[in-house]
């Protein structure tokens, strides 16, 4: 572990606690059932292998940060809320990762959507593409996290069971009422606003104890609340140096770029042809990585 890795993971750490604590408060008072939404909380169910992945990939490397940061969405079903791993597709994390920490499962689950951690046998397809793109680029896992990371903008798994006629209903009667997945963008303005807040306060956390260089929105949704995550720390970073009237430290966000590449999820078209070509030029043409 390099020196002061010990601390950048210490820091990841509690604030994910934090993060886990308040989605769990938000949870407690019926904020998202009131929506009529499921929630998984993979930080709650499956903390031990979360732990794992931090302390093991978050402290890896030589250098005392990281120079880049992915951030994806929220977790998928087949993906981090079976393994407990952004982007945690069953066989990448068991591979490539090393990491085979059994995970809880979630209250109030959905049988649409199981939690069966490494006996899942459905495969996350983002998470697929996206840790093999590491693995083609990186060749093992120490190699890629001695310089990146990979983290999730907000913790949790939204499940919406469909409601109307005829088909919702006859699958209710077979015992499997028809449900999706529910993005965090697509809640109502209030609720979002909270969890934004907390998601946000986890970001900057984790902005100060990597320092990256670059920090890479894996899709627009990510992307965007980089942006503003960032230019709100910058900004705060400038009126602090004003208002002592005298040079201080830049701020941990103050040297961040923040860019974005395509989401390998298959529901975008774009991202079912060339995906890992497309995103390495992206990053390539962002200086991230080299052509």
């Amino acid at each position: 572990m390099y020196p002061g890795a010990a601390d950048a993971v210490k820091a990841q750490l509690e604030a994910a606690a934090a993060l886990r604590d308040r989605m769990e408060d938000m949870t407690e008072k019926g904020v998202f059932a009131s929506l009529g939404l499921r929630v998984y909380n993979p930080l709650t169910y499956a903390w031990k292998a979360f732990e794992e992945y931090v302390t093991r990939c978050g402290g890896a490397g030589a250098k005392n940060r990281k120079r880049v940061l992915f951030l994806g969405m929220n977790p998928g079903p087949w993906g981090m809320a079976q393994t407990g791993v952004p982007f945690g597709e069953v066989t990448a994390v068991r591979d490539w990762l090393g990491i085979t920490v059994s995970v809880g499962r979630p209250s109030g689950e959905h049988p649409n959507y199981p939690v069966n951690g490494y006996a899942c046998k459905r495969s996350e397809v983002s998470g697929k593409r996206l840790w093999g793109l590491f693995e083609e680029r990186f060749g093992s896992a120490e190699a890629f996290f001695e310089d990146h990371f990979v983290a999730n903008y907000c913790p949790l798994l939204f499940i919406k069971t469909e409601e109307g006629s005829g088909g919702a209903e006859s699958s209710a009667r077979k015992g499997r009422a028809r449900a999706h997945n529910l993005t965090p963008d697509k809640l109502p303005a209030p609720v979002r606003s909270a969890l934004y807040e907390a998601c946000d306060t986890h970001l900057r956390a984790l902005v100060e104890a990597f320092v990256p260089r670059y920090l890479i929105g894996v899709g627009l949704f990510a992307a965007a609340r980089a942006k503003e995550v960032v230019l709100k720390m910058k900004v705060v970073s400038k009126m602090e140096v004003m208002s002592k009237m005298k040079a201080m430290p830049e701020s941990a966000g103050a040297g961040v770029t923040v860019g974005k590449i395509l989401h390998p999820s298959p529901a975008s078209p774009q991202s079912n042809t060339g995906w890992a070509a497309a995103a390495s030029l992206q990053l390539a043409e962002q200086g991230v990585w080299e052509e």
